[in-house]
């Protein structure tokens, strides 16, 4: 450790927190820094170095942002590897075969989602507004999006996405070391995005209500920064946050220096009521709702809401990146939400998809396999062995999602789950079931036998 510090007291030109920060890049490049390397804890640098720990840690931070150091809470910093990121998203995507039948995406049928040429041929003067300094959000949109919002906002942004909120909210938010609680099962590109920003995230099993309100108790003590949770239709689970346990939640975390961070990517195709731990605790809440699986995921439009002191640095953060979502996408979401033929077809596809899920649900339970949630575009399978359920299933041309890339600690053993995207099933459901019921105890043999 005491040859690290020599290395980067040879490269500090300032002691700055730049300084140190351009040190320890030097150091990578020049090799004498490998990814992997734990770093000194930021009271023996500042002694070593003869600087204050606040400018230790201001450097971390500066070097955390850009994805060279990475933190793994009390097991300490680290330089990060080269290959950041993504690793549980392209897992979960990955096809090792062509397959007839994609089950993997999470993505809403094309079929079901609203025309955009009636909306398209109504924009006479598509080119307006056309100054940088104009509101990004248009005021039509915000009324329009505000009519059912789960609870009274004092305003909100307009981002690409869910997960272009998802990560200005922990770019502004969050810092190296925070603990992050959130679902498990969760949402890989969430988990990875989280292990991106160097956070120690830690998953809360989830029950047909939501999160398990006694494990969230215990951690309190250990001042958790964020709570991640998708109130409608979790992916993967389907779960749902019923009204009771929000507001137990709610109550839980009040007063604590917690911030909320709710993903509705469900958005208006869930058949449950718009809700929000917002309605108790407005102060400590970032809600987020997507349009990309009802109206359009090439729209990238999601609605954000929170405080002032929490919309700020968000708001800082989207400043100085893109600056606004467009205002032309803005202006055909606004027409879609005010269209009456839309709202119908909205509604229509609601219904569809739960029509969908539900009935390759009841096929699963013919044969013994139960799955958690109610509602959404996928389901959550119990199989005997992940890997053989996977395969099984690519060997009749469909193609599911391995569970291990949603779990958020380390998979033992070889039985676990598979995800399928029953929203994209259109017919032949009790077939299918059957199909996945097979695969879901593929390994049996095996198991009992070797």
């Amino acid at each position: 450790m005491r040859a690290l510090i020599s290395s980067l007291e040879e490269r500090l030109d300032a002691p700055t927190a730049k300084g140190l920060a351009q040190a320890v890049s030097r150091a990578i490049r020049d090799q004498a820094l490998h990814p992997g390397d734990q770093l000194p804890p930021i009271r023996r640098l500042a002694a070593e170095l003869m600087m204050s720990p606040t400018t230790v840690s201001a450097a971390w931070q500066l070097l955390a942002r850009s994805g060279t150091i990475r933190s793994d809470g009390r097991r300490g910093t680290t330089v990060a590897s080269t290959a950041r990121g993504g690793e549980r998203y392209t897992r979960a995507l990955r096809h090792e075969s062509p397959v007839r039948l994609d089950l993997s995406t999470g993505i809403p049928d094309s079929a079901l989602l609203p025309a955009l040429v009636p909306v398209l041929s109504t924009l006479h003067d598509p080119a307006t507004p056309s100054s940088y300094l104009d509101d990004p959000v248009l005021d039509e949109l915000r009324a329009a999006v505000m009519r059912d919002w789960p609870y009274a906002a004092d305003d909100l942004l307009v981002v690409d996405g869910a997960m272009d909120g998802l990560d200005l909210v922990t770019r502004a938010l969050l810092r190296p070391g925070d603990l992050v609680l959130v679902e498990d099962p969760g949402f890989p590109p969430l988990l990875d995005l989280l292990e991106d920003r160097g956070a120690e995230v830690v998953g809360i099993p989830l029950d047909e209500d939501g999160m398990a309100l006694e494990r969230v108790e215990a951690l309190l003590p250990r001042r958790p920064a964020a709570v991640v949770i998708q109130p409608r239709g979790q992916n993967p689970t389907g779960v749902s946050l019923s009204a009771g346990r929000a507001r137990r939640l709610a109550e839980l975390l009040r007063g604590h220096d917690c911030v909320v961070v709710e993903d509705d990517s469900s958005g208006p195709i869930a058949t449950s009521e718009p809700l929000s731990l917002g309605s108790w605790i407005p102060d400590q809440v970032v809600h987020i709702r997507s349009f990309s699986k009802s109206h359009g995921p090439d729209l990238r439009i999601a609605a954000l809401s929170g405080p002032d002191a929490l919309l700020g640095p968000v708001r800082h953060a989207r400043a100085i990146g893109q600056g606004w979502t467009s205002r032309l996408l803005q202006r055909v979401l606004t027409g879609l939400l005010r269209d009456e033929d839309c709202a119908r077809g909205i509604a229509a596809a609601r219904e569809e998809y739960a029509r969908r899920r539900r009935l390759v649900v009841a096929g699963l339970a013919r044969h013994g396999i139960e799955v958690p949630g109610t509602e959404g575009l996928n389901i959550w399978v119990p199989v005997r062995d992940e890997s053989a359920a996977v395969l099984r299933l690519a060997s009749q041309g469909i193609a599911v999602t391995p569970g291990s890339p949603f779990s958020v600690g380390k998979v033992t053993g070889a039985e676990g789950h598979v995800r399928v995207t029953t929203g994209l099933v259109r017919e032949h459901h009790a077939e299918l079931a059957d199909v996945i019921a097979e695969a879901a105890n593929a390994g049996t043999w095996t198991a009992q036998h070797r």
